[in-house]
């Protein structure tokens, strides 16, 4: 049963990106709105669907591990793995505005939660806790950033939509039939790839913290994963890296934030490591986006992104 879960989450969650990216590329183009704002929201947003529903379920369970673990596992696994899988498929170009901007505010973000999640060693407390305030601050800088990207779509006029010659035009029905029915595939697709995944973890002992650093964070990333491979391989290279960037902020900042805000989350399994390794991978992309290849990140980078998530990955399996 667990093995049906998993095939068939990760057939709907295939034909829910390309629906998705197909639906945001026409509506930009329609609209004349900058990829990177279609990247860094709908389609983000979208694809973080699976992270906001595991992590709230979660931590109304009483599985802050698991609540905490998805999202930093997700965002992990989309700075490292999809950036890097992507680049092998088709090299990534940034926008010097991403660089400046966008991958800032993931890491920036990273940083926020470091801090937040250190109450041991900055406050003198027994536990780390992502308390309710802590949630509530969270959501305003998701309120924040949410204010920065309209911005962006009202400032951008030199980033439109994309090449005329790549991006299909679709009757707006159709567009938004398209953008509606992709999200739903992608939803249902990453909840059964979770449930199968969860289902065999669980079977072979293996703890909360490492499910949500592994399993269910490739799990719930798969949509990310499809939506960035297919978006670069369509010659939309602005949606590829806005989804991972606005998918890292809505992680961090909305989907905690709304977890936390629910009932405070109590770190057990989750590490100042994983915290550090997700700060790195950031600080890598934008290091990766700013000093090689004016401002794209090629087929080695993408591998030596793919190479430290394994790597990673690695140990946390070999400290079980």
């Amino acid at each position: 049963m667990n093995i049906l879960l998993l095939i068939g989450g990760l057939l709907l969650i295939l034909l829910g990106a390309n629906g998705l990216t197909d639906g945001a590329a026409s509506v930009a183009k329609r609209f004349r709105i900058p990829n990177i704002v279609i990247g860094l929201t709908i389609v983000a947003f979208g694809t973080s669907a699976p992270e906001l529903t595991v992590s709230v379920s979660s931590a109304l369970k009483g599985s802050a591990d698991i609540a905490i673990g998805n999202v930093v596992g997700s965002n992990i696994f989309n700075t490292l793995m999809i950036v890097g899988c992507t680049a092998l498929f088709a090299p990534i170009a940034v926008t010097r505005n991403t660089l400046q901007k966008e991958i800032p505010l993931c890491i920036l973000s990273s940083i926020a939660l470091l801090v937040c999640a250190n109450d041991i060693f900055l406050n003198g407390d027994k536990a780390n806790t992502l308390s309710i305030t802590d949630g509530l601050l969270l959501l305003c800088f998701f309120a924040i950033f949410l204010s920065y990207t309209f911005a962006i779509a009202s400032h951008s006029p030199e980033e439109t939509a994309g090449s005329e010659e790549t991006i299909r035009q679709l009757p707006l029905w159709k567009s938004i039939l398209y953008i509606l029915g992709g999200l739903g595939a992608l939803i249902a697709g990453g909840s059964f790839f979770v449930d199968g995944a969860s289902g065999i973890a669980r079977s072979l002992g293996v703890s909360e913290s490492v499910i949500g650093l592994t399993l269910v964070a490739g799990g719930t990333s798969l949509p990310e994963l499809a939506t960035s491979i297919v978006a670069a391989l369509k010659k939309n290279p602005e949606i590829a890296i806005g989804n991972v960037v606005g998918s890292n902020l809505f992680n961090v900042f909305f989907v905690l934030g709304c977890s936390a805000s629910i009932t405070p989350l109590h770190l057990t399994g989750i590490t100042n490591l994983d915290l550090w390794v997700l700060a790195g991978s950031g600080i890598l992309l934008w290091f990766f986006g700013l000093f090689f290849a004016k401002r794209t990140i090629t087929r080695i980078e993408g591998s030596i992104m793919v190479f430290c998530y394994v790597a990673y990955t690695t140990f946390l399996i070999y400290n079980l």
